[in-house]
């Protein structure tokens, strides 16, 4: 790993709310052009941990390092009034100024461009993920948060966005911290995989995650051997003569 590349560091890093620990001993880092997914049960602090890599917790035991300003993120929850006649250019620019072109390009990058004057009530799920896609990407970030970006989106609209999030990742040249909830869907997406369960479990590359003991103790057996199987589906092909080329 390059330090020079390096977009955000934890180390040994934790967070409690008065006797209560949410995280600890949570040591990760992002580079550029990269995608780190934290996968992990209900309650096991990625969202948390996302949180304290944005710089949103201050409080926090260990240490973050951030070596960049330029930060896109989605959060895992936002309120909308969606009775408000609200167009989609016009939620682009409620935070903050975007310039047309650049609402142009960032709805163009995530395939969303020709909704840009409806309005946002009339979106489907997976329609507006990608406007909020649009929205966080709109100032060109170098390192972008995602907390669960997939929601409210069937499995076919899930593989996608993972889709479009690898697309992201490789245009823009950014780092990427991805939450989801599934390792399976984000499998061909990611660089690197950190397990959660209050602390690391487990990290490294998603078939050597997936093969951890304590992987399988968090999410069984049987999905650790949907990812083996995955992988055998995707590492290679086999050409009309038999014959096995990787990818």
């Amino acid at each position: 790993m390059s330090s020079k590349n390096i977009l955000v560091k934890l180390e040994n890093a934790g967070f409690k709310i008065k006797d209560k620990i949410l995280v600890e001993g949570i040591s990760l880092s992002v580079e550029k052009g990269k995608i780190v997914t934290l996968i992990g049960p209900n309650g096991s602090g990625k969202s948390t941990t996302a949180k304290i890599a944005l710089g949103i917790y201050k409080n926090i035991e260990g240490k973050v390092e951030k070596f960049t300003n330029k930060i896109g993120y989605v959060p895992q929850k936002i309120s909308i009034d969606w009775t408000l006649p609200l167009r989609v250019k016009d939620f682009m620019n409620l935070t903050e100024s975007i310039n047309d072109e650049q609402i142009d390009e960032a709805l163009g990058l995530t395939g969303v461009l020709h909704l840009k004057n409806n309005n946002l009530g009339s979106l489907s799920g997976g329609e507006f993920q990608r406007v909020l896609l649009a929205r966080a990407i709109s100032k060109k970030p170098e390192l972008l948060v995602l907390d669960e970006p997939v929601q409210g989106v069937d499995y076919t609209g899930e593989i996608a966005l993972y889709e479009l999030i690898k697309k992201i990742s490789d245009e823009l040249k950014c780092g990427i911290l991805l939450i989801s909830h599934d390792l399976h869907t984000v499998m061909s997406a990611t660089d690197h995989v950190v397990c959660l369960n209050g602390h690391v479990c487990c990290s490294g590359s998603p078939i050597d995650v997936a093969s951890n003991h304590e992987y399988k103790a968090l999410f069984g057996e049987q999905a650790s051997k949907t990812l083996a199987l995955y992988e055998h589906n995707h590492d290679h092909v086999h050409s009309n003569d038999g014959e096995i080329k990787k990818n």
